[in-house]
C-alpha cells in the first residue's frame, strides 16, 4: 500500500458550526476552548482555526465577538503553542485579536484568515500583516472586476489571475515571501456541483504550479465543504480521497476536523480513481452546457455513495 500524501492541517473545530464550539460560545466558556484548541495541536494540526461567528443556528454580534477576543485568546496560548488562524472578515476581529495574542507564546507565524477581491479595507489588511509579521489565506474563487467591484471566479485562469494580483500586493505592500501565502482556490459540495466548481478549484492550483514565479505558493481548501450532503457513511472517505486527488494538483494545507478527515486516503486506494472519474465526467465536451456535464457528475458522485453505503 503507497503512504498518502502529508497534508498540513488547520484544525477547524473552534467554529460554532460544530456542537462542541456552540457550546463553549454558548457558556463563553474558555476551558472548553482550550480543550478544543489542546485536542487538535495533540493530534498534528499545525495551526488552530478561531472563528466564532455566527451560523444559520447561532446568532453571532460582532460586538461579542469582540468583546471575547480578550478572554479567549490568552486561554487558549495557555493551553497551546501552535500558531492561531484569526478566521473573520472583520478587520477589527484581526486588530482586537493581534493586540492580545502573544507572539512570545507562539511556535510559527499566526495566520490572517482571509483577503478576498470582496474585503474591504484591503489595504489596511495589508498593512495588518506586514506589521505584525503574518502569514495570510487569499481566496480565488472571488475576482476583481474590471469597472470596480468583486464577482465570483468562473475560470481557472481567471482565479490564477487574481492570485498574481494578491501575490503582488502581498509581496509589495504587505512584506511577504511566497511561503507565507496560502490559496483557498474554493471547494463546492461535490454532490451538488453542476457549476464545475470542484474542477476549477484543481485546475487553479494547476495553473499556479505550472508558473515559476509562483513557486513557494501554498495552497488550502476548507475540507468539510466537499462532502456536504453525502451519507454519513462515505462522507469522511470521499473528503480523505479529495484530498489525496488535490495533493497531486499542489494542495498542501486543509482546513479540517483533525478526528475524521485530515488523513488522506492511500494514493493506491480505489476510491481515489472514482473520484476522479467522476470528476472528469463533470468537464464538458463537444460543446455541451457546463450544466449537463455537472449533472453527469453528480450522478457518477451518488453512484460512488450509493456502492460505499452498501458495503
Amino acid at each position: 500500500m503507497s503512504h498518502p500524501a502529508r497534508i498540513r492541517i488547520i484544525g477547524e473545530l473552534i467554529n460554532n458550526a460544530y456542537a462542541r464550539g456552540r457550546r463553549a460560545w454558548a457558556a463563553r466558556d474558555v476551558a472548553g476552548y482550550q480543550r478544543l484548541a489542546k485536542l487538535q495541536s495533540d493530534a498534528g494540526a499545525e495551526l488552530v482555526n478561531l472563528n466564532l461567528d455566527g451560523t444559520q443556528s447561532v446568532a453571532v454580534r460582532t460586538e461579542e465577538m469582540l468583546e471575547f477576543l480578550p478572554r479567549v485568546i490568552p486561554a487558549i496560548q495557555a493551553a497551546t503553542d501552535v500558531p492561531l488562524s484569526f478566521d473573520n472578515p472583520s478587520l477589527e476581529y484581526h486588530r482586537v485579536a493581534l493586540r492580545v495574542f502573544d507572539r512570545a507564546k507562539c511556535r510559527g507565524k499566526p495566520l490572517f484568515n482571509s483577503l478576498a477581491a470582496s474585503r474591504h479595507h484591503i489595504k489596511e489588511s495589508l498593512e495588518l500583516i506586514r506589521e505584525h509579521d503574518l502569514r495570510c489565506i487569499v481566496m480565488a474563487s472571488e475576482i476583481f472586476l474590471p469597472g470596480g467591484g468583486s464577482g465570483q471566479s468562473l475560470d481557472p485562469r481567471q482565479s490564477y489571475e487574481t492570485v498574481r494580483r494578491f501575490v503582488d500586493l502581498l509581496v509589495t505592500k504587505g512584506g511577504r515571501t511566497l511561503d507565507d501565502i496560502i490559496v483557498d482556490p474554493g471547494l463546492a459540495p461535490v454532490s451538488a456541483d453542476t457549476c464545475g466548481l470542484v474542477n476549477l478549484g484543481l485546475d487553479t492550483m494547476r495553473l499556479c504550479r505550472a508558473d515559476p514565479h509562483l513557486r513557494g505558493l501554498h495552497f488550502s481548501v476548507g475540507l468539510s465543504n466537499f462532502a456536504w450532503g453525502t451519507p454519513k457513511a462515505v462522507k469522511a472517505r470521499l473528503e480523505r480521497a479529495y484530498l489525496a486527488l488535490a495533493a497531486r494538483a499542489g494542495l498542501d494545507f486543509a482546513l479540517a476536523n483533525v478526528e475524521t478527515n485530515s488523513t488522506p486516503l492511500p494514493d493506491d486506494d480505489p476510491l481515489i480513481a472514482l473520484l476522479e472519474e467522476a470528476l472528469e465526467a463533470g468537464r464538458p465536451v463537444n460543446g455541451e452546457p457546463l450544466e449537463e456535464a455537472g449533472y453527469r457528475q453528480t450522478d457518477k458522485i451518488m453512484e460512488i455513495c450509493a456502492a460505499c453505503t452498501k458495503a
